[in-house]
């Protein structure tokens, strides 16, 4: 049946009136055979959103993604991509590369290569090339979205009801937005201690990677592996760098491979100040920072740095999404609650990547997971993501890569008793001629005890070991056993061969040190 003339023209006009009352809702929905703007609504243009938007709108669907950064207390900002592109993954990987260049550069002059003395370093030059590559990653997620006719609004979005988005860009423009699905994929934020001077002097990885000038001497505060692998580069590229730590480092990785990282990490000449917090930052009238730090003894002191980065940890985005609105619950900690999978407790609302309880902070995971709910939501798919047997790597200087259980993990499951560990110190061909030393390259693998022995985790210090690790992750996610491993002929020489040379076991004492070729 025809509206009225005067109905016709409020359902024409109804998307620039947008929902300002619930009438103007029911009217519109009368006059239109949608009953929503967007099939799929998703809030955070990182890996994971706009892996599950790309992927919806390969099912011809109407998709939305909203994305907004709020600038870090220095004032840093960034564009579409996330952290992984513009302040994680990526930055991270090409400094880290920088800094395995001067070493290379090194290594050179016992190969025959005639390098002068004084090589030197420019921090402005790295800098730009990295952000460079950064922004063409940018303007690359944007491309892609607007080939696959995904609208993107740089806004940030949060709940006026379960189904009703409130968009509002940085000029504060506001739009409301429906969506019969809903995903979240805001990410998390790094957190800043609650200590006097933190948000004014400090910076985070939310900042390094973009810094105007060289960080100059430097203390990175804290023991996670973003920790690890700022205050790796940043030591490799030539900047006097201390790391500050509480307890331990690699919290909930193989602890026996935190310490390798750390012992290598120390004799590059990295400093680690143990079992001390900080109390205080203070700027002198050099321009310096001063911290305070302080033991669990009370006993304190002052250090002396150019630069402060605190990396103690990080906080999901969820604060600012109204999410109590959509009647969506949180953790404790912040996280969306998982009801199943990456539901939440709102059937139509999902969550991806760091936010969601339960989930692994990694970006190829949050991309997987959005893929896969897109096919589940639109192309009539069942197949949900498996968070067991994910691997992952720590860029640190030597690089650190595992998949499946820590040993410690592994006893906890098993019992000691009930497990066999395989283990051997190696050395790379390449470290060879350069007579570097090779006593923190190390592998083990942790299997169980009885039958063809499956293997519950497998470990890898060494250079390129995140390479190493892709393939022999993929098996093991098959169910790869020790029998079968040690009955694969390896590739020489690599490093990788010494992975399916594995034959000592600890249990046994011997020493695992490899020998010959």
């Amino acid at each position: 049946m025809a509206l009225p003339m005067c109905g016709r023209l409020l359902y024409l006009n109804c998307r620039k009136i947008h929902r300002l009352s619930p009438i103007y809702r029911t009217i519109c929905s009368q006059g239109s055979s949608d009953k929503y703007d967007y099939d799929l609504l998703v809030i955070g243009g990182g890996s994971g959103g706009l892996a599950c938007a790309k992927e919806a709108a390969q099912y011809d669907k109407k998709v939305m993604v909203l994305d907004y950064v709020d600038p870090t207390p220095k004032g840093t900002k960034w564009g579409l991509g996330g952290t992984c592109v513009n302040v994680g993954c990526i930055p991270k990987k090409l400094m880290h590369q920088a800094a395995l260049l001067g070493e290379a550069i090194d290594d050179s002059r016992k190969y025959g290569w005639q390098v002068q003395d004084d090589v030197t370093h420019s921090w402005d030059t790295l800098v730009a090339g990295v952000q460079n590559h950064v922004k063409s990653l940018n303007w690359g997620h944007r491309i892609q979205l607007k080939d696959k006719n995904v609208q993107y609004m740089n806004a940030k979005g949060s709940f006026v009801d379960n189904h009703t988005v409130k968009a509002v860009t940085a000029k504060g423009k506001e739009e409301l937005v429906t969506a019969e699905n809903i995903v979240l994929a805001t990410g998390m934020r790094p957190r800043y201690p609650k200590i006097p001077g933190a948000l004014e002097y400090g910076i985070t990885s939310d900042d390094i990677f973009s810094l105007k000038k060289p960080p100059g001497r430097t203390l990175v505060i804290g023991g996670s592996y973003v920790a690890l692998e700022c205050a790796g580069f940043l030591n490799g590229l030539g900047f006097p760098t201390s790391v500050m730590v509480r307890s331990i480092c690699l919290r909930g990785f193989d602890q026996q491979m935190a310490r390798l990282v750390t012992d290598q990490m120390q004799s590059k000449g990295v400093e680690f100040l143990w079992h001390i917090v900080p109390h205080q930052l203070e700027r002198t009238q050099d321009g310096h920072l001063t911290m305070t730090w302080m033991d669990g003894n009370g006993v304190s002191g002052h250090l002396h740095y150019d630069t402060v980065m605190f990396a103690i940890g990080r906080d999901p985005e969820t604060s600012s999404l109204n999410l109590d609105l959509a009647g969506v619950e949180l953790t404790a900690s912040g996280k969306i609650a998982s009801k199943n999978g990456e539901q939440s407790s709102v059937p139509h609302i999902y969550a991806l990547g760091d936010i969601l309880q339960g989930g692994i902070e990694l970006t190829p995971v949050a991309i997987k997971a959005g893929k896969l709910l897109a096919q589940r939501l639109f192309g009539n798919q069942t197949l949900t993501m498996d968070y067991e047997k994910v691997a992952t790597t720590v860029f640190t200087p030597l690089e650190y890569s595992c998949v499946g259980l820590s040993e410690e993990a592994a006893i906890e499951r098993h019992g000691e008793e009930n497990i066999e560990v395989y283990h051997a110190f190696y050395k790379p061909v390449e470290f060879s001629v350069a007579e570097r030393t090779a006593e923190f390259c190390y592998i083990k693998a942790i299997c169980t005890g009885d039958g063809d022995q499956r293997i519950l985790g497998l470990h890898i210090t060494g250079p390129h070991a995140g390479e190493m690790m892709q393939g022999f992750a993929a098996a093991v996610k098959c169910g790869l056993t020790y029998h079968q491993l040690a009955s694969t002929v390896g590739i020489h020489p690599t490093s990788a061969e010494e992975v399916a040379k594995l034959h000592i076991t600890k249990r046994s004492g011997l020493d695992p040190t490899v020998t010959g070729c």
